[in-house]
């Protein structure tokens, strides 16, 4: 198993802390994982992106220029990554901000309501970990089990009390790809 996986939205979207969910969970079940943070001087408002290889075996290069997965939580990252997903990768949009699709039919895409999913968790800002509950369902490059006691382990003291509802988001997002699957 080898998956590069590419999160991209709006800096203050949760893009990076998605990106490390991932990638401590990857760590959890004893897989090998590379993680690299970009975004721009605004941080807050800007572009964020970040990088997650995941693989079984050693990882040569953490730079992927053909995305096996794409996260995206803005028209602007959807503009620049969704041409770039390998075919028969995966595209994970939050259709509540992004209305356009990519058009692809070599590539599995699933638009998934992040941000209507977290408002009504009451949890504006876990849209990042809906989705990152969809991309563990579809790709089952992470149990959702891990998922949950990662983010017990890294979820700041400052944001605890949201411990239960980044859970219910992890599920939702899962959920969302399960109904579509079926």
């Amino acid at each position: 198993m080898h998956q590069e996986i590419i999160i991209s939205g709006f800096g203050g979207q949760g893009v990076l802390f998605a990106g490390q969910l991932l990638s401590y969970a990857a760590l959890a079940e004893g897989l090998h994982v590379t993680w690299i943070p970009s975004y721009g001087p605004e941080m807050r408002g800007g572009t964020a992106n970040c990088t997650v290889m995941i693989s079984d075996e050693e990882i040569g290069s953490p730079l992927t220029n053909r995305p096996t997965a794409v996260i995206v939580l803005n028209n602007p990252s959807m503009d620049k990554y969704a041409a770039k997903v390998k075919p028969g990768g995966l595209l994970l949009l939050d259709s509540a901000l992004i209305e356009a699709r990519s058009g692809r039919d070599d590539i599995r895409e699933f638009p998934i309501p992040a941000k209507e999913i977290a408002d009504d968790l009451g949890l504006p800002q876990a849209a990042n970990v809906v989705m990152v509950g969809a991309l563990a369902e579809s790709t089952g490059v992470v149990s959702l089990d891990t998922l949950d006691k990662v983010l017990e382990e890294r979820l700041g003291e400052r944001h605890r009390s949201t411990l239960e509802t980044n859970r219910k988001a992890l599920r939702s997002g899962a959920a969302q790809v399960a109904a579509v699957a079926v």
